[in-house]
């Protein structure tokens, strides 16, 4: 069973080249969001698609089926009404939960956690089946995703003394390892095959379906 250190290394080797290209990314979607601000609800109607953007571009780099771009970022807004619905559904559910206690609503958070990478390899999914399925792949494995998240603390510390300047290279290192548990969740319970990407070169394959 794979560790936070190998997740942590799958994705530093796949981000091999791309820190520059995932830096801008990471600018463009933080400053869409600050401003995102100012509209009425604008952090779900624009967060929604956006996350699903950023979701497939990090899937892309793990499986390197696409080379990323920044204009992948935008894909989500293809799948506009699922993607926005989805984060509605996931934020009113885990506030509901925190509202009994802050442990069941960080539990939850965890167990809705693959919601959209499962989303983004079934566009054709309702949203609440997304989260049903993010449930079932992380029943058993909220823990491992915890020490993955907790592993990331120096990272995080060094984000706060650069006064957040750091986080345009820690944040996709980060959700690159995210991408990479979710990858191997999709092994471990059997719903894709174990091999390996091409080492370089991006290939076109599709999307594994689950």
């Amino acid at each position: 069973m794979l560790k936070a250190r190998d997740f942590r290394k799958q994705a530093w080797n796949s981000l091999n080249g791309l820190w520059g290209t995932m830096a801008l990314v990471t600018l463009v979607f933080v400053a869409i969001m600050s401003l995102s601000g100012g509209i009425p609800f604008g952090f779900y109607i624009i967060g929604g698609p956006l996350t699903l953007g950023a979701t497939q571009i990090y899937m892309s780099i793990i499986r390197k089926n696409r080379k990323p771009e920044i204009g992948q970022l935008f894909d989500g807004f293809n799948n506009f009404g699922s993607s926005l619905i989805l984060m509605l559904l996931n934020q009113l559910l885990i506030f509901l939960w925190t509202l009994l206690l802050i442990i069941p609503g960080i539990i939850k958070s965890y167990s809705y956690s693959m919601s959209y990478y499962v989303l983004a390899d079934n566009p054709a999914m309702s949203p609440n089946d997304a989260r049903k399925k993010s449930m079932e792949l992380m029943k058993g494995n909220k823990w491992r995703l915890f020490c993955l998240d907790f592993s990331f603390i120096g990272w995080e510390l060094l984000t706060i003394i650069t006064f957040g300047i750091a986080s345009f290279w820690v944040t996709p290192y980060k959700e690159a390892a995210y991408a990479a548990f979710y990858q191997n969740l999709l092994v471990e319970q059997g719903l894709v095959t174990p091999e390996a990407p091409a080492d370089e070169a991006y290939e076109d394959t599709a999307a594994s379906e689950i």
